[in-house]
């Protein structure tokens, strides 16, 4: 196949798809791209073959026509443009875990695609109108999960997706990434052999000489920061601390350095510090993010830069992946009520949910786990969500309601969740969780607050290989009754330290609630922008003193996340509008 070559990488290009439609790439990081005589590929983020880096002309070379033969074989975060020029047609796929940013839109007879909302948004031709949907889509899960974006006419690739698009710039997208799950395993002990091997093998492929790893003391991290151990000496090890006792857990991060000896380093995060960057760290997002972690991120990364390290590995996933979360196996509880035939749950509906057994306390909660266990999966999941807890009609007024479906989030949810290959309520669960809580939230916050501390970072847990294991993994296997990460805790037996196997899911978060109630300049802060915030119309101002009130009188933890997504949001449409 004769092609013609980038010959250095770039990070703008116009390519014609069809006399009828363009297509413009405009991005932060390079990509690279190659034309044969009917197929064009552009290659950005960082594509792997066999462990090593590619280009677009490897690709190119190997491409036949079998884009999910030549997909398939592909590792790291990436998103792949194949513009085919015989039928006039245009393919993007991202990496099966959405780590690389894909946004896009068409306007003007041109497709743009980009790494950055805020690049598409600077062209001159693009017209960007805020969604009230997507605002009220953050609310209800703190981000915008994919498709949607901040912005009506913009869209942003779900993990493991494919988009494409016919030259009159019709869009059709495809579920591109949906592995079997197995249900049977011959050898146990084998395969956890294998998955620490494996995760060895990627730690040893993802490190570079000034890597260093984030270590919060987890199960996840303390893996990544021992394996880094074993091929760099003195491997650094970062954390972040807070004086408020249950927001801190610098204690089991120390047991990881100490038992790996690591160079490690702990910075406390204060208040002070946070108010200081509070601004720059809400408005650098591409979209309202309000996971309030994604400051604990921006000064650990940042603590990293200062003490040389370029690189950092993180850990999230391995919990995703080898189900580590507790609400993977509250959820089992109640799927062996909700799974039982009808026949059998007459009586217990008789017996417990009526108004005089509701009383008496035993009772009472053997009612809400019926109540609950009668709410199919993913809905039974949103129990504690704060639209569901609080109810729309007190927080948004009605004309803002009237502009939105309340639907679309958790009908977003049920489309993943059905969309799994298996029936089993984890492999579900799981499934859902690499979208929703990976590529929409956790993997944007380490993304970003690394970009903004001018540092890499990679995530050995969501190589696809290791993704592609965990699947061979049955469900009871990796959470065997209540067992959380069961196969997992084995397979690291011997290697992470007891106390770190064995101690409790602790998360991860921003003491914000207790700042604010602490400190002075926080808290004025936060009512300064609440009171801007008020002027939209996007929530009842009277919703946002009952939220300050409640927060003072009643729950500081919770109603402080509250007011955290609402400062992010106002503070996010002040330096983007």
């Amino acid at each position: 196949m004769n092609s013609t070559s980038s010959v250095t990488k770039l990070n703008n290009i116009e390519l014609v798809v069809s006399p009828t439609l363009k297509c413009r790439i405009v991005t932060h990081q390079p990509f690279t791209y190659s034309t044969g005589d009917q197929v064009t590929i552009v290659c950005g983020g960082s594509p792997k073959l066999n462990g090593k880096d590619c280009f677009a002309e490897e690709l190119l070379t190997r491409f036949q026509q079998r884009v999910a033969d030549l997909y398939n074989n592909l590792d790291g975060k990436f998103w792949l443009l194949i513009i085919d020029h015989a039928k006039q047609t245009a393919l993007l796929v991202n990496d099966v875990m959405g780590i690389q940013s894909c946004f896009y839109t068409v306007q003007h007879n041109t497709f743009y695609i980009s790494d950055s909302l805020k690049l598409i948004k600077q062209q001159d031709a693009v017209q960007c109108t805020l969604s009230k949907q997507a605002i009220f889509n953050y609310f209800y899960c703190h981000c915008i999960p994919a498709p949607n974006t901040i912005y009506e006419e913009c869209f942003k690739l779900s993990p493991g997706n494919a988009l494409s698009i016919d030259s009159n710039g019709v869009i059709d997208t495809e579920n591109f990434y949906s592995p079997e799950f197995a249900t049977s395993l011959e050898n146990n002990q084998a395969a956890e052999k294998q998955c620490l091997e494996n995760l060895q093998h990627i730690v040893e492929q993802q490190t570079k000489p000034d890597s260093g790893a984030f270590l919060s003391g987890g199960l996840d991290s303390s893996t990544v920061s021992g394996l880094l151990s074993k091929i760099q000496d003195n491997a650094k090890t970062f954390s972040i601390g807070f004086k408020v006792a249950e927001y801190d857990e610098t204690a089991y991060a120390n047991i990881t350095a100490e038992h790996f000896q690591t160079d490690h380093k702990t910075l406390y995060l204060t208040p002070e510090m946070a108010s200081a960057e509070f601004i720059d760290v809400a408005q650098y997002f591409d979209e309202p993010f309000g996971n309030s972690s994604a400051m604990a991120a921006y000064f650990c990364a940042k603590f990293a830069k200062q003490h040389g390290v370029n690189h950092l590995l993180a850990g999230d996933g391995g919990d995703e992946l080898f189900a580590g979360n507790e609400r993977y196996a509250k959820q089992k509880i109640f799927e062996h009520f909700h799974q039982a035939p009808d026949w059998q749950k007459i009586l217990p509906r008789t017996a417990f949910v009526n108004s005089v057994a509701e009383k008496i306390p035993v009772v009472k909660k053997v009612a809400s786990y019926i109540k609950q266990a009668d709410v199919s999966l993913p809905d039974r999941l949103e129990n504690y969500n704060f639209i569901q807890q609080l109810g729309a009609e007190n927080m948004f007024p009605a004309a803002f309601l009237a502009q939105v479906d309340q639907e679309q989030p958790l009908q977003q949810k049920r489309e993943r969740f059905s969309q799994c290959t298996s029936h089993h309520p984890v492999d579900q669960m799981l499934y859902l969780d690499w979208k929703f809580t990976l590529a929409d939230n956790d993997l944007v916050k380490v993304t970003k607050m690394c970009e903004l501390a001018d540092v890499d970072v990679d995530f050995p847990f969501l190589s696809k290989s290791l993704i592609d294991f965990s699947c061979r993994i049955p469900a009871d296997i990796k959470l065997p009754g209540n067992k959380l990460r069961d196969f997992y805790k084995k397979a690291c037996k011997g290697f992470l330290a007891d106390a770190t196997l064995s101690k409790s899911k602790h998360g991860f978060g921003l003491p914000f609630g207790v700042w604010m109630k602490e400190d002075k300049t926080l808290k004025e802060l936060t009512l300064t922008t609440l009171n801007q915030f008020k002027t939209r119309n996007i929530v009842k101002a009277s919703f946002i003193d009952e939220a300050l009130k409640a927060h003072q009188n009643i729950h500081s933890g919770y109603y402080g996340e509250l007011i955290w997504i609402m400062v992010i949001l106002e503070l996010w449409l002040q330096g983007n509008e």
